[in-house]
């Protein structure tokens, strides 16, 4: 289980970071999203994204 959760993490966290790469294809402001501001920072939390992303390359894996 906590392997899964570190995972997550990860896979957030690069997402979160590359996000304004994929923004230009709409597939960065998808609902389920969380965009946050805190002590003037913006912070981006591309949780429906990542699911997607997830689930494409595991349908991808699995096919290959």
């Amino acid at each position: 289980m906590l392997k899964w959760i570190l995972t997550l993490i990860v896979a957030v966290a690069v997402l979160s970071l590359y996000t304004p790469r994929i923004g230009k294809y709409t597939l960065g402001r998808l609902p389920g999203d969380i965009n946050l501001r805190f002590k003037g920072r913006d912070y981006y939390l591309p949780f429906t994204t990542t699911i997607l992303l997830s689930l494409a390359l595991t349908l991808l894996g699995r096919v290959i």
